[in-house]
This record gives C-alpha cells, sequence and structure tokens, in this order.
C-alpha cells in the first residue's frame, strides 16, 4: 500500500472513531413524560391541574421546558379507562399520574407492573390491593390517601348535628365507579358508629341522580360520595339540593363555593400540588416501592350561610366556629 494511501486510510477510521464516539455525548437525554390518566375531564379540574403544575415546579420540573405531560381524560366514560391506559403504557410514559381517579388509579394499576403510578384517592390503597402496606408499598405504586373512613365519620358527625331531628341520613354513591361497594361499607360502618340510621342510595346517570333527589322527604340530610363524576357535577347536585330542599354535605370546598351548604375534605388542589412534588422525586430516581403512602396535608370545613338560609336552616353558632371559612 503506498504511504499516501495509507494515510488517508488512517484519517478516515480516526474520524469514524471521533463520530461514533461522539454520538452518546452529544445525543440529548430524552424529555421524561408524565401520563395522565382521569375519568374526567379537563374543564372541571383546570384548576387542580394548576396545583399539580406547581408541584412538579417546585421540584425543578417545567412542562414544555423539562418534562411533558401526556393527557388522557375519559369524560365520565369509565369504560374507556383501560384502553385510555393502554395508549400511555404503549407511547411508553415514565410515570402515570391518576389524581383523585379511584377507578383510573385501577385502570393504570391493571395496565402495567413496571411503570410508576402515583395516585391520589379517598380509599384504603392496601384494601385496593394497589399497595402491600402505606409504609413500604413494594410494588409500582405509592400516591396519596385520605383514609376516607375518618373523613366520613366526620361529615356525617356534622349533618346530624345541622339536623339532629332527622330521621336518618342519606348516602348518595356512583355505582359505576368500581369503587361503590367498599364506600357504601364505609359509609354503613361510620353510620354504625355514630348510632345514625344510613339509607345509601346508587346512581351514575343524570335521572338516576334527580330520582335520588327526588325520593328524599322532609328534607333528610344527604351526604355526596366521593367520585369523580360527583365532583363535575357539583353544580347539577346543587341545584338539585335546592329543588327538592336537601341539605347536603359535600367532600370539596368548590361545591360549597358555587351553593352548596357544607363540605369537608381535603384542600384538593393543595394535594395536587403535594402530588406534583412526589412525581417530581420519582423522576428523578425515588422508587414507588420505598415511597410511603402519604396523606393529605390541608384539610378544610366550609359552610355556606346562604345555602343554608334558603334551605331554611340555622346554623349553630358552635357549628360556624369550627368551620375553616363561612360564606355569606
Amino acid at each position: 500500500m503506498k504511504r499516501r494511501d495509507f494515510i488517508t486510510l488512517l484519517g478516515g477510521v480516526a474520524t469514524s472513531s471521533l463520530v461514533l464516539s461522539a454520538r452518546p455525548s452529544d445525543a440529548q437525554p430524552a424529555m421524561p413524560v408524565i401520563g395522565f390518566l382521569h375519568s374526567a375531564s379537563l374543564e372541571p379540574n383546570a384548576k387542580r391541574l394548576e396545583g399539580f403544575r406547581r408541584g412538579l415546579q417546585a421540584g425543578g420540573l417545567v412542562e414544555g421546558k423539562n418534562v411533558a405531560i401526556e393527557f388522557r381524560w375519559a369524560a365520565g366514560q369509565n369504560a374507556s379507562l383501560p384502553q385510555l391506559a393502554a395508549e400511555l403504557v404503549a407511547k411508553p410514559v415514565s410515570i402515570i399520574a391518576t389524581l383523585s381517579s379511584t377507578p383510573a388509579t385501577m385502570a393504570a394499576k391493571a395496565a402495567t407492573s413496571t411503570i410508576p403510578i402515583f395516585f391520589l384517592i379517598a380509599e384504603d390503597p392496601v384494601e385496593l390491593g394497589l399497595v402491600a402496606s402505606l409504609n413500604r408499598p413494594g410494588g409500582n405504586v405509592t400516591g396519596i390517601t385520605s383514609q376516607n373512613t375518618e373523613l366520613v365519620a366526620i361529615r356525617l358527625g356534622l349533618l346530624r348535628e345541622l339536623a339532629p331531628q332527622a330521621p336518618n341520613i342519606a348516602a348518595l354513591v356512583n355505582r359505576a365507579n368500581p369503587n361503590a361497594k367498599p364506600v357504601a361499607a364505609t359509609l354503613e360502618g361510620a353510620a354504625a358508629l355514630l348510632g345514625v340510621q344510613l339509607k345509601v342510595m346508587e346512581a351514575s346517570t343524570d335521572s338516576e341522580i334527580e330520582a335520588a333527589y327526588a325520593s328524599l322527604k322532609g328534607g333528610v340530610p344527604l351526604l355526596i360520595g366521593t367520585d369523580p363524576s360527583f365532583f363535575a357535577r357539583r353544580a347539577m347536585l346543587v341545584a338539585l339540593g335546592a329543588k327538592y330542599s336537601v341539605p347536603a354535605m359535600y367532600d370539596n370546598r368548590e361545591a360549597a363555593a358555587v351553593g352548596g351548604l357544607m363540605s369537608y375534605g381535603q384542600n384538593t388542589e393543595s394535594s395536587w400540588e403535594q402530588a406534583g412534588t412526589y412525581v417530581s422525586r420519582i423522576l428523578k430516581g425515588a422508587k414507588p416501592a420505598e415511597l410511603p403512602v402519604m396523606r393529605p396535608t390541608k384539610f378544610e370545613f366550609v359552610i355556606n350561610l346562604t345555602a343554608a338560609r334558603k334551605l331554611g336552616l340555622d346554623v349553630p353558632a358552635a357549628i360556624q366556629a369550627r368551620a375553616d371559612e363561612v360564606i355569606e
């Protein structure tokens, strides 16, 4: 081989080696993708979503800059959740967040045993089979639970205080939600502890919900079960309460803000923000199996006195004094 040819060949090999060795270091790391799965729609959850984004930002993640979010909203059609979950798994996403939607959490859990899942639910995740224990989840799932049993007992107690002469208290649950039976059992257990007679009503469509309200006679107090479709229908539920003179207790402040009588529960926007900070931790390497299931950090009791007056109710001063917020 001539010297010139040898030098040319050697230069080509060196250049190729430089190109090959440069590729890994020059390549930009893939932006992590959060799969967001929910059984309702964006509009009623827009404010809560702002909290989630604040939590991500507190953890150093900004949507569109160093993290992406793929949204899948079922718009009240829970039957579509398995397909939506499968779409996120197939993309694939780096983590699936299912906030304030137990049906979405169950669909995500069924869709993957490897992609991390972060939930925000009211029920006991151990009883639902989501985690092995609260302190050591042990799999690909962790999150936040409000342990609804305690909250339900408080809500029932407040309703009894407000209407001590009522013969019984009613509760509304969504039969289309897979947690309907556990929720009903929780409600009945809490009622038994308080010595309150409870009538559990199941409804999932607009017509069924109105029929449930219409069946309540004599101002029977009503506890609205925790369910994303009830949250999305909060304005409708408030209107039905006014139409049929039903004093109702909700699990979210937003319902009281649009005219509902009372609410007691976690500050959900704050909990979504809390979720954002923990999702960022998982995306940075923390393992769901080792992250204990958390509790919400803020709870609030809200009374709407305008709604009380429309229902002809006198809210005792002792109850008002315990409220975090009184809406005039």
